[in-house]
């Protein structure tokens, strides 16, 4: 059967998931059920077992998606679901919408397409406008009606991270924060400045998204943009774009030199470095397809020489000073 993903725990809490996560973020949309399904077969005979999702993706049908696959195709008690709340549709456009009784909507809706009783994980999507203790209210009712079993939150900076956290640890019964999501790749290290440091501090897991820097650390884009692609796509042009100017070039075209040297693909090396790198729990991986999936996998057994982990730290952005602590 090959290598298998190992296991971590997300942070102090008891949460344990594999150390690579399955993103659904293009289910849906670019991402068809039967490569969802063949997707989600693959990752759990490797013995990968976190799926992040989001009722914003593909505007629910990512989720159910997954939901289907329940009846037929995997066990629910052999995933760690992660699902977040927060984002709404209204007139046609996204906002963000973090009242208690918008956060309750979503967890509710969730839980009917994903076909369960309860998430492993509940996050709240992005910081919003509404009081802080309402939002972090509706987390604590999802956690003690067993709708949820951990809470945490995605795309917080590190003075939003550190808010939550300590109202949360303020009064005895409050569902703590176990964990954030932002994005961290060689192509967006500012997680390193405090969200890092402040999930050390509160004993928190971290799940880096777009670890591959939105794709072109893959080296697809390295003689333009290839048709298929998510930068060639009108809805994902704009994810991709801020990823093709000359600095980030640079970095890719390191990535693909230490690739060379070690025998691996550039898309192992990027991984490889986000996976490895400290205070990392699980990189989310948006893969696509079977296919896609299977050089992560294979990279399980490998690792990265310090002095290349180091020289690429050099690379894209200077020394990551919680790597020799």
């Amino acid at each position: 059967m090959g290598a298998t993903f190992g296991e971590r725990s997300v942070g102090f809490s008891g949460l344990t998931v594999s150390r690579a996560g399955l993103g659904t973020m293009t289910w849906g949309r670019d991402t068809h059920a039967e490569d969802a399904r063949a997707c989600v077969h693959r990752f759990v005979d490797a013995g990968g077992s976190l799926i992040d999702t989001a009722p914003a993706y593909g505007r629910g049908e990512a989720e159910r998606l997954l939901g289907r696959m329940f009846r037929s195709d995997v066990q629910r008690e052999d995933l760690v679901i992660a699902t977040k709340a927060g984002f709404v549709f209204r007139e046609g456009a996204r906002v963000v919408d973090t009242s208690r009784a918008a956060l309750l909507d979503d967890l509710r809706g969730s839980l009917e397409r994903l076909r369960t009783d309860y998430v492993d994980l509940w996050q709240v999507h992005a910081w919003g406008h509404a009081p802080l203790d309402e939002t972090l209210a509706a987390l604590d009712f999802a956690v003690t009606s067993g709708m949820a079993r951990y809470v945490g939150v995605s795309n917080f900076v590190g003075w939003q991270t550190a808010t939550a956290s300590t109202w949360q640890r303020a009064v005895p019964g409050r569902a703590p924060i176990v964990s954030n999501q932002v994005e961290y790749s060689l192509l967006a290290r500012r997680a390193e400045v405090e969200v890092l440091p402040a999930l050390q501090h509160f004993g928190m897991g971290f799940f880096p998204w777009s670890p591959l820097g939105r794709g072109v650390l893959t080296g697809k884009y390295r003689t333009g943009v290839p048709r298929g692609s998510r930068g060639a796509t009108q809805h994902f042009h704009w994810y991709v774009e801020p990823y093709l100017e000359p600095r980030s070039r640079a970095v890719v075209e390191a990535v693909a030199k230490a690739a060379d040297g070690l025998g691996m693909t550039p898309a192992q090396v990027a991984y490889v470095w986000v996976r490895d790198a400290p205070g990392v729990t699980a990189p989310l991986l948006g893969v696509r397809s079977a296919a896609h999936l299977e050089p992560y996998l294979e990279a399980e057994d490998m690792t990265l020489p310090p002095e290349i982990a180091r020289a690429l730290d050099d690379v894209s952005g200077g020394p990551n000073e919680a790597r020799d602590l």
